[in-house]
């Protein structure tokens, strides 16, 4: 059986695009070209599905949710708050996977911060 090897992109609908991915840049250092290509380090990647009644991904409206992962939590979210960025006050710690924390971009979609364990 064929299998897929990685995810190859995220795509997103915005109201002002060149804004938010100004956001994405400066928020969160996502560089990517001027194609969109960005590499990113190896790592796990989670692929999940939930209930269509959870609060996890933020708004109902909201159908995905982008995780990513970083080296640091608290100074990645203390980088955002500095920015005046949405960032949620809660984190949460799971034993054995990592600590968990959200930001909300422009235009409302929830992001969540990944330290793995």
């Amino acid at each position: 059986m064929e299998r897929v090897v990685g995810i190859g992109g995220y795509f997103m609908r915005a109201a002002d695009p060149v804004a938010l991915g100004a956001w994405y840049r400066d928020c969160l250092g996502l560089d990517a070209d001027e194609n969109g290509l960005w590499r990113q380090e190896t790592g796990p990647t989670v692929f999940a599905t939930f209930e269509s009644e959870t609060d996890y991904l933020g708004s109902r409206a909201q159908q995905a949710m982008l995780n990513f992962r970083v080296r640091d939590l608290d100074a990645m979210l203390a980088q955002l708050r500095a920015k005046g960025a949405d960032v949620a006050e809660e984190t949460q710690d799971m034993e054995g996977v990592g600590r968990f924390g959200w930001v909300t971009d422009p235009e409302g979609n929830r992001i969540e911060l990944w330290q793995p364990a």
